[in-house]
């Protein structure tokens, strides 16, 4: 299975920037594929109110994963499970 990584961000979110870096390479050890979407110009509106007071956000499949901070070892774990990530 190809794990999808989600990263939720903001226009001048210095946290986003590092998380983003730090995302990049655990990706693509994992053959994840990693999108960036930022939530004020997003297509759903919902993700800015959902999530746009806690910025960064990782979701994994689709679910939350992580908030503010990434732990490496934890979401290397999740990408190597084959099943889709549930929370």
């Amino acid at each position: 299975m190809v794990h999808r990584v989600t990263l939720l961000v903001r226009e001048g979110c210095g946290s986003c920037v590092r998380v983003h870096g730090q995302l990049v390479p655990v990706c693509a050890e994992a053959g994840a594929v990693l999108e960036v979407v930022d939530v004020d110009h997003a297509a759903d509106p919902e993700l800015r109110l959902e999530y746009g007071d806690r910025l960064p956000v990782v979701l994994l499949d689709g679910e939350e994963h992580s908030c503010w901070e990434v732990d490496d070892e934890e979401l290397r774990t999740d990408l190597a499970r084959p099943e889709p990530f549930t929370g």
